[in-house]
């Protein structure tokens, strides 16, 4: 027999058995027939104690395992017949044994299904049972206001174990317990439930209910105590707010702060604009930029437009422009001294809250030989005034693939090395497909699935291939294999500030590290190193650390567009199909090919596509790449639409210009909709059409 049906066959089972016991029972479980008998029962129980017990544990466990009603009127029994020591033990022991057998079947029979049928819902249920499961559970058993036998079964369909429902089980009804076994001494004297379930009863055992997160409340502050309990509390601040770090992230967390008239301070020992102006966005799109329209033009003179372009924009990011928004800034070294003093020079500031946004750094690996090699990140590649013969570039991601591209074009040799079997592991694999080929196409030589072993000498690095070892030549190497959060070297870590496996500074989802008034916003804290996304998580944490005493705001970075600036680009929002499989089950993938788009055809630009994933039978949204030209620009719309719950008919009922590169959207839209049309209705309006001319 297979599993499905032995469940269905078991519940069926179950449920018949339930039925029959409880039209067999329904005289017996009673307030009126316990009085009635309860001199029989004492007279039984008293000639045969040992049985007596053993029968009424059983009876009370099978009861309470198949979910019968009467376990009230049964622990009444238990109070009356054994008194309320003997009672309380047999009850609770039977009860929570009966609850976990309960707990079990419903695992069981609907465990399974229930987490596939609403695997969105139960993602979310389970992160908070992770986190807080058995706060909720214990706050369950002290409400009696919720049935026992529902709880039970809704456990079951969660992902907690078995042995930790039992203990806080017992825990949590022992309260209970107590109560309905003492009021079962008195049995005799109740003429109805109603005086045990009086409302006031109830009230009080429904306030119970809220004890524990009452005590969460406490420890945590008490914890919370524990923490500052090594640093003296100024008396009054000089800030409300001292940043530091002037990259987004701590420029939008003090543009914030000065909107709302906040006094505040930030702190930057390096330059203004942090990495994006610098060293990052900036630069390199200057350099995309020339590479493809204006190749022939000299190095010399497209770096000289570099740092001209870095000069236009830095206006935003200035000194000058901070402090005409009221902000103090100050340029030199920070050191946290105490969860409200950071120490610049020989200063000493002091704030009410501070927002840690120190950003990340190129992660330079230990490769043997790599000291005697010239070599340069991304943050000192701009540094260069010549181009360089033969250019190895080590690692596949955004930044390795937009500069291999960039200064191929310009005719430099690029080699580009990737650990994996794919570049843009990132992104989907047919849009790391469509990027291979493009740098393939424009001289860049690829090395997937290869090991750099060391460098043999200062001009030679040596690589494990599947096929062998392969020696390659270079006269310069771009080490561009990832960033690591900048977290050393602020006096962070003698503070205690508590830091993950992956070196981000920890946080909760209100942007608090484990001091409270100490938030963390940007690429030191964030999985995603975007600028958009330092920047988004600034107002949260500047609204927070200013307003958090009235309202917190969780972090919401659901719905965050990213972008690759290859030719073509590679844009994403949202969820590719394998993780939307995982999350929502039965899914659909849309894809919309760009050589049949009438705009890329005029641009000469026929490469890629438009993959939009739902969910089956729904136009809702769940995630898109788009592989193109302008991709970053045409994620956009699609980022809204996500955002406000917006549908692909409604971006299909959207009228969008043409030709635009934007209209592809819309046509995607209607290649979603196509695979919708009713087939039968199509064919007998065919049929009409044909009636019609005749």
């Amino acid at each position: 027999m297979k599993v499905k049906a032995f469940k269905g066959f078991l519940f069926i089972l179950i449920a018949a058995i339930a039925s029959f016991a409880t039209l067999r029972s329904a005289p017996y479980l009673t307030l009126e027939y316990l009085q009635a008998s309860q001199a029989d029962l004492q007279t039984y129980r008293t000639q045969n104690l040992g049985f007596a017990e053993l029968i009424f544990f059983l009876i009370y466990t099978v009861t309470t395992a198949i979910s019968l009603p009467g376990a009230a009127i049964l622990t009444l029994a238990g109070g009356a017949l054994f008194g309320i020591f003997t009672g309380t033990i047999l009850v609770s022991f039977a009860s929570t044994l009966g609850a976990t057998g309960s707990f079990l079947i419903a695992r069981y029979l609907a465990k399974d299904w229930a987490q596939e049928k609403f695997k969105k819902s139960f993602q979310k249920i389970n992160q908070g049972f992770e986190a807080e499961g058995e706060m909720y559970l214990f706050s369950l058993r002290l409400i009696p206001l919720f049935p026992f036998f529902a709880v039970n079964a809704m456990m079951g369909l969660t992902k907690m174990s078995p042995w930790k429902f039992y203990w806080v089980s017992q825990a949590g009804m022992l309260p209970g317990t107590i109560a309905y076994v003492w009021a079962g001494e008195e049995v005799s004297q109740l003429t109805s439930l109603r005086g045990i379930l009086s409302p006031s009863l109830l009230l009080a055992f429904t306030a119970l209910g809220f004890v524990p997160w009452v005590m969460k409340a406490f420890l945590t502050k008490w914890k919370t105590r524990q923490l500052y309990s090594g640093f003296k509390k100024p008396k009054q601040y000089d800030y409300n707010l001292l940043v530091i770090g002037a990259g987004a992230a701590g420029l939008v967390s003090t543009a914030i702060a000065r909107a709302v008239k906040a006094r505040v301070a930030i702190i930057e020992k390096h330059k203004m604009g942090g990495d994006c102006l610098n060293f990052g966005c900036v630069p390199s799109k200057v350099l995309i930029h020339y590479a493809k329209h204006a190749p022939k033009l000299s190095y010399s003179e497209i770096h000289k437009k570099i740092h001209e372009v870095i000069g236009k924009i830095e206006p935003h990011d200035s000194v000058e422009r901070f402090t005409r928004l009221g902000a103090t800034v100050i340029k030199g070294d920070a050191q946290v001294l105490s969860p409200w003093e950071v120490q610049v020079g020989d200063q000493t500031l002091t704030a009410k809250n501070l927002i840690i946004a120190t950003g990340a750094e190129p992660f330079v690996p230990k490769i043997p030989g790599l000291e005697k090699v010239s070599y340069v990140t991304s943050e000192t590649l701009w540094d260069l005034s010549a181009l360089p013969g033969k250019l190895l570039i080590v690692g596949g991601g955004p930044i390795g693939c937009e500069l291999a591209q960039a200064f191929a074009k310009l005719g430099v040799q690029v080699q580009l090395v990737e650990k994996g079997p794919r570049i843009l592991s990132g992104d989907v694999p047919e849009a790391s497909h469509v990027i291979s080929e493009a740098l393939t196409k424009d001289g860049v030589r690829l090395h997937l699935n290869s090991d750099l072993v060391e460098f043999k000498s200062e001009r030679t690095a040596v690589l494990r291939k599947e096929s062998g070892i392969l020696e390659l030549e270079f006269d310069k190497v771009l080490i561009a294999i990832g960033r690591k959060p900048r977290v050393a070297g602020f006096g962070l870590e003698a503070l205690g500030v508590k830091v993950d496996s992956r070196g981000r500074i920890e946080r909760n989802a209100f942007m608090q590290t484990n001091f409270p008034n100490i938030y963390v916003c940007g690429d030191v804290t964030s999985e995603l190193q975007l600028t958009h996304m330092a920047g988004h998580q600034a107002w949260y944490a500047s609204v927070n650390a200013l307003f958090g005493r009235f309202k917190m705001f969780s972090e919401d970075s659901k719905v965050i567009p990213k972008c690759t600036f290859t030719s073509p680009q590679v844009a994403s929002v949202g969820l590719g199909p394998d993780k939307a499989r995982e999350q929502h089950g039965d899914i659909e993938v849309t894809r919309f090919m760009m050589d049949d788009f009438d705009r890329a055809i005029c641009d000469q630009s026929p490469e890629g596509f438009i993959e939009i994933v739902t969910p089956k039978n729904s136009d809702q949204i769940l995630g898109v790449t788009i592989v193109a030209d302008h991709a970053g620009e045409l994620i956009a719309e699609y980022a809204l639409a996500m955002k406000w719950k917006l549908g692909l008919k409604k971006i299909l009922a959207t009228v969008h210009a043409y030709p635009t590169w934007s209209d592809a959207n819309k046509l995607a839209a209607l290649e979603w909709q196509r695979k919708k049309a009713p087939q039968k209705i199509l064919k007998w309006l065919e049929k009409y059409h044909d009636w019609q001319r005749n």
